[in-house]
């Protein structure tokens, strides 16, 4: 499996992009280097490459996303970031039953998680509204969800979802719409690089 090993804060840095939005708290002490004139062409790269990296999905899935909101009713790039917003590593992250996205996609990779019930541990599952997820009965005890949820109480969960942190159980209410996603991706621009 391909692994982007590129420190985070570098990869923000020349992306210019808040490390927040990767539930990273860090800060960067370096300046970024004079800008020089981006072309066109490289700000719809580097929009692309933006949303790429927050939700850390890869070319060839990113692609196959790209086309199967083209192919929905709809706007295509609100399709888009409707479709990564609801794959279940993002989702698990925006509940607060991970610090950032990365942790999220292992949280998922680990079988910690269930999905209506049934244990999923595909990151890229795409949830639908009125789906439960649950963190499983055997890890809810853990040292590490404890660590996590100490971590996260503060963050704020999107209207969208519904969360029990009693129960370290939620629910999707509703896909989100592109007003309720505060992911700072120009995504017109995404479907201008694609559609050339």
């Amino acid at each position: 499996m391909a692994v982007n090993r590129t420190p985070v804060l570098k990869r923000c840095r020349s992306l210019d992009l808040d490390p927040v939005y990767l539930g990273v708290d860090k800060k960067s002490r370096r300046q970024a280097k004079r800008a020089r004139k981006i072309s066109e062409y490289g700000l719809q790269l580097r929009e692309k490459q933006k949303a790429k990296f927050i939700y850390g999905v890869l070319e060839k899935p990113f692609h196959t996303y790209y086309e199967k909101a083209d192919m929905a009713k709809g706007m295509t790039g609100e399709n888009l970031m409707r479709i990564l917003e609801s794959r279940l590593d993002n989702v698990v992250f925006r509940m607060g039953l991970a610090r950032t996205r990365r942790e999220a996609r292992q949280v998922v990779d680990h079988k910690f998680i269930t999905v209506n019930g049934k244990v999923v541990n595909i990151p890229s599952y795409l949830v639908k509204a009125g789906d439960v997820i649950e963190v499983k009965e055997k890890n809810k005890g853990l040292q590490r969800m404890k660590d996590i949820l100490e971590v996260t109480e503060g963050r704020m969960v999107p209207e969208w979802l519904e969360i029990d942190t009693e129960s370290l159980k939620g629910q999707v209410k509703q896909l989100p719409t592109r007003e309720m996603i505060d992911v700072p991706v120009n995504e017109m621009l995404i479907v201008e690089l694609y559609s050339k």
